[in-house]
């Protein structure tokens, strides 16, 4: 069985198409999330290494290029129906939550977090997106979300030519090593992610409550005594 399926990969990726395949695959995953990008260019990562086909330097630059052009679809569509769009995912609370949070990046982080955006599957097409409806500068855009997918196309590339490398007679045991350490780096990011948004949201929440509170008491309890009345003494008369 595993033969027949190492055998079947063979195939594919010996195919004078497979670059044009991967680049079709890449553009998509940038707006339709639930393309499997990053495992087909893992996947030529590894045969890369124990087959030598295809070549690496064009599996890495057909990934990237993909991703480049199908993150501009995004922000295009952004920039035309993304109100729309956006009103038509938000049905569940997660895709809320994660267009709220790539709105708050962009404002906040800028450039940065399109870099950022492109290893977190799903936060990728939320970042491109938001930065059309929002206006983003399309310069910024473009220099930004190129050097996101170029590291984006040759951290996936390595890291299945170095598993494909450590396991070059068993290619579905370097695959499965690549994939793995894929998964490991996306919930680290992820994980990352929701610390700091539960710390930010913590700190709000505290900065709202010392706004609310009269001055000289962090709890607005100054000059009350436990039972409500005042602890100021009355003036004597004169």
């Amino acid at each position: 069985m595993n033969d027949a399926i190492i055998e079947a990969a063979r195939d594919v990726m010996g195919s004078p198409w497979v670059y044009a395949i991967m680049f079709a695959i890449a553009a998509l995953d940038a707006f339709f999330p639930a393309v499997p990008s990053e495992s087909l260019i893992i996947t030529g990562g590894v045969f890369a290494a124990s087959d030598g086909e295809p070549t690496l330097l064009f599996v890495i630059l057909a990934g990237a290029a993909g991703a480049f052009l199908g993150d501009h679809i995004s922000y295009f569509i952004g920039r035309t129906a993304g109100t729309r769009v956006r009103n038509r995912l938000l049905g569940g609370k997660r895709a809320t939550a994660t267009f709220s949070w790539a709105e708050r990046m962009l404002a906040e982080r800028g450039g940065l977090i399109l870099i950022v955006a492109r290893y977190i599957p799903g936060g990728r097409t939320a970042v491109t997106l938001t930065a059309g409806t929002v206006a983003y500068p399309l310069r910024k855009f473009t220099f930004f979300d190129a050097i996101a997918a170029l590291s984006w196309g040759t951290y996936s590339g390595m890291i299945g030519y170095l598993g494909g490398h450590a396991f070059e007679d068993n290619p579905l045991l370097g695959l499965g090593v690549g994939l793995g350490i894929a998964l490991a780096v996306t919930g680290t990011v992820e994980l990352i992610r929701h610390r700091v948004a539960a710390r930010n949201k913590r700190r709000a929440a505290e900065q709202a409550a010392a706004a609310e509170a009269p001055e000289g008491s962090p709890d607005g309890s100054a000059g009350r005594s436990r039972d409500g009345s005042s602890d100021e003494k009355p003036q004597e008369l004169v």
